[in-house]
């Protein structure tokens, strides 16, 4: 029976697939009877719910404007307190009552809420749409976080003002800073302002598990109350996430529907211990994990800059998804910025634009490094296959790329490789030489070899040179553990040569050792 090689690089279990791949589809399939429904519905339904929301709008806008008069946004701001803080929490709540009450929305409270001086700060997931709004009115209107350009939008613009926003502007360099310290002296001020009420997902999910908690919340150190958001109803017409039904499409659909169900559930104040104080990751983390236990949902990994990585792979002609890499897990262990993922996908994107549904196959693999295949590529492809599919995606090329290719970029490396192509010896590498070395290493012997020694040979000279070599293996890092790979293969094989017997016991003492490690969490995979 013929020995197989030991395979040298165990997958780690920190690096595997998330039990959500996409949290950010909306995927509510409508059938005939559903769309015959809504029409039938929305015939009677969205005409006479459109009247009564305009009628709580004309009332509520000159209310709004009473509230805020004449009351400062920046600056030395202080909470409302003296009638404008009752007409805020008794009327201004009331009619946003009403305002979900005429789109037919029906709330069910669980729980209960506590006062300011025992929990400061509210955090609300799952995040799913602009409904979740509704949230806000019933926990009697705390503050939020918004954007500086919200408060210029006509009639709702004013509401906000209400609500005392901590105001984020993305103009501004030092607005997260700013925001961060607002957020504490309200959360420290002893119940002096209202609750904070923050969504720390930081974007809109489809509730199917929860995201990355952004750490704003939890800087302060302070009591949380978590609450959660459920949309339990047959036919799902609010998720508005970054695939699916747009804004008023959800909006028409809702209308539509005889009632849709809502329910909040006050879960009890998370107090933070001494170690989740000096740590906001670590308090976020276990926050989120109680309400996910709560919820009977998974966690992962996912946060908003994947959405911008979606938005970034539909441009480049991807599938949105295959921009999906689990960001906050793959920048920790990885050590890597949201730029240099973006330019890995503008690479696996040149790799993978002819092939469908942003996977790779060994073929398309072959095509890009401009090489037939062989056992060396077979092997190489087979690292990056982490969950052996066959196919490589953004997320195991990244990690590939990450772990495999610039590890193995090193000068030395380099400097062996272009020795083995100058044969020579004259420093730098001719057509020939760079050709003959190819066919021998992967057993071809009519490989036409040109376009590759064109590509490296960047002042088309006739000749590479180190530096040319050397510049191109940094740009395309593949080819570097394709050749250590290479050196590895070989090796195996003039050992099995040499010594079967042994090698087969060694194998399996390695096996045993790799094993054991594989569960590590170490950045070597």
């Amino acid at each position: 029976m013929p020995q197989q090689r030991v395979f040298a690089l165990p997958r780690q279990q920190s690096l595997l697939l998330p039990a959500v791949i996409n949290p950010f589809v909306q995927d509510t399939k409508l059938t005939a009877a559903d769309v015959v429904k809504c029409v039938l519905l929305g015939v009677l339904l969205v005409p006479l719910r459109g009247i009564l929301m305009s009628l709580v709008l004309m009332v509520t806008w000159p209310v709004s404007v009473i509230i805020t008069f004449g009351h400062p946004l920046k600056g030395a701001v202080e909470p409302m307190t003296g009638w404008r803080r009752f007409m805020c929490q008794r009327v201004m709540a009331a009619l946003g009552r009403a305002y979900y009450f005429s789109m037919g929305f029906r709330v069910v409270v669980k729980g209960k809420q506590v006062s300011s001086s025992q929990a400061p700060i509210l955090a609300v997931a799952p995040h799913s749409t602009f409904f979740d709004g509704i949230v806000c009115i019933v926990a009697g209107l705390p503050s939020t976080v918004s954007r500086v350009e919200n408060l210029a939008t006509p009639i709702f613009g004013r509401f906000v003002r209400c609500l005392q926003p901590v105001l984020v502007s993305r103009k501004d360099p030092d607005s997260r800073k700013n925001t961060i310290q607002a957020i504490e002296n309200r959360a420290k001020s002893g119940g002096h302002w209202p609750q904070v009420l923050i969504f720390p997902e930081g974007t809109c999910t489809n509730r199917s598990c929860l995201i990355t908690f952004k750490q704003g919340a939890f800087i302060p150190g302070v009591p949380v109350q978590p609450i959660l958001i459920r949309y339990p109803n047959k036919l799902d017409t609010v998720t508005w996430t970054w695939q699916g039904f747009g804004s008023w499409t959800l909006l028409l659909l809702t209308l539509c529907q005889l009632y849709t169900t809502v329910e909040i559930e006050f879960l009890p104040p998370h107090i933070p211990t001494e170690e989740e104080k000096k740590s906001p990751a670590l308090f976020a983390s276990r926050v989120r994990e109680s309400m996910a236990q709560t919820l009977g949902v998974p966690v992962t990994d996912h946060t908003y800059e994947d959405c911008r990585l979606m938005i970034s792979a539909g441009e480049l002609t991807l599938p949105m998804e295959a921009g999906l890499v689990e960001f906050t897990k793959i920048s920790r262990k990885l050590n890597l910025k949201w730029d240099n993922v973006r330019k890995e996908l503008q690479s696996f994107a040149a790799m993978a634009s002819t092939c469908k549904g942003g996977r790779i196959t060994i073929e398309e693999f072959a095509r890009f490094l401009k090489l037939p295949v062989n056992p060396a590529l077979e092997e190489l492809f087979g690292l990056f296959d982490r969950n052996g599919d066959g196919t490589i995606d953004f997320r195991e090329y990244v990690i590939g790329v990450t772990i495999l290719c610039r590890p193995a970029n090193t000068e030395d490396v380099l400097q062996m490789a272009f020795k083995l192509f100058d044969i020579d010896e004259d420093g730098k590498i001719t057509h020939e030489e760079f050709t003959a070395l190819l066919r021998s290493a992967l057993g071809v012997s009519d490989l036409n070899m040109t376009k590759l020694f064109k590509d490296i040979d960047a002042d088309n000279s006739g000749f590479i040179t180190f530096s040319e070599f050397q510049a191109f293996a940094t740009k395309h890092p593949e080819y570097a553990k394709l050749f250590t790979t290479y050196l590895e293969l070989q090796r195996y094989q003039a050992m099995q040569e040499a010594l079967p017997g042994d090698l087969e016991l060694s194998g399996d003492c390695v096996s045993g050792e790799k094993q054991e490690d594989s569960t590590s969490d170490k950045k070597d995979d």
